[in-house]
């Protein structure tokens, strides 16, 4: 018996008229469609009129559902997996589904279409040749900035999933860790009330305060800057602190030293060192 086909089919992050024709043909030719979200999922095969059966997969049933399904597909079943909105496995179910079925040499079809974060970088005005994406921040306030700590000195372009009432908690770890660098928020991408804004992370924090934040959250950040030397500031941060180990070095010195060692205008590399100590400074007396 010739195995069935598993369709990867990406779906609207929002607005319908998002869904390809293929999404439209593949979800109406297939016998089975397994949704992240059956009620959703009814309510954007009514609007093109599709009747394939429905059946659910999620979080809290991927594991043994995908042993089902896959059997299906062995038996000859084709199936279309779509997630709650946009592209299954970005940050939502189907990975688990997808390797059972590699496993029983099930041919996976992908059928692409929305992704949240890649829409969200389109309209960030930030560099997308090259980008990392980390889904959504741990919930947790320790855990958050310790992954911010881990990839501070990264100079890709990042990417993050966040939740409306974490936002600000967010930022102010952004501002923190990662300095006041250029980003982008984008909510209810494709939506009717759509809104992206941009900005250094300070100047959207001011415009954020007092403001009822809703809806579903990309973050976009600019990766760390590296000068003319090759340097992150993060890396320049390190320099100063271990050049201010020596007590017997004064302001003048670590800049002559830096100056030199890092092949820089003296006038350039005393801003940097001027603001890195008093931020240090502050820092340590807070």
């Amino acid at each position: 018996m010739e195995k069935g086909i598993l369709y990867i089919v990406a779906t609207p992050i929002g607005n319908l008229e998002d869904i390809t024709l293929r999404a439209i043909r593949t979800l109406g030719e297939v016998q089975l469609i397994a949704a992240e979200d059956t009620r959703r999922t009814k309510i954007l095969l009514d609007s093109y009129g599709i009747n394939t059966p429905i059946t659910s997969l999620h979080d809290h049933n991927e594991l043994k559902k995908s042993s089902q399904l896959v059997a299906k597909l062995n038996e000859g079943t084709n199936i279309a997996y779509v997630s709650d909105a946009g592209t299954p496995g970005i940050s939502d179910p189907g990975y688990i589904f997808v390797k059972q079925a590699i496993a029983e040499s099930i041919r996976v079809v992908p059928v692409p279409g929305p992704v949240a974060a890649v829409a969200a970088l389109n309209a960030s005005g930030l560099p997308m040749d090259s980008f990392v994406f980390f889904a959504f921040l741990p919930s947790r306030r320790g855990k958050r900035r310790q992954l911010l700590e881990s990839i501070k000195e990264e100079t890709k372009t990042l990417v993050f999933y966040e939740s409306p009432n974490r936002l600000l908690d967010t930022i102010e770890d952004v501002s923190q860790i990662l300095g006041d660098r250029q980003i982008s928020i984008s909510r209810e991408l494709t939506k009717m009330y759509e809104e992206t804004m941009r900005g250094s992370v300070s100047e959207v924090r001011e415009s954020l305060q007092g403001k009822k934040i809703k809806g579903e959250i990309t973050l976009v950040i600019a990766g760390a800057v590296r000068d003319n030397t090759g340097c992150t500031t993060e890396e320049i941060r390190v320099k100063i602190q271990e050049a201010r180990k020596d007590p017997d070095s004064s302001t003048r010195d670590i800049v002559d030293a830096l100056s030199e060692e890092l092949d820089m205008p003296r006038k350039e590399i005393y801003k940097q060192v001027i603001n890195f100590i008093n931020e240090i400074d502050n820092t340590e007396t807070s």
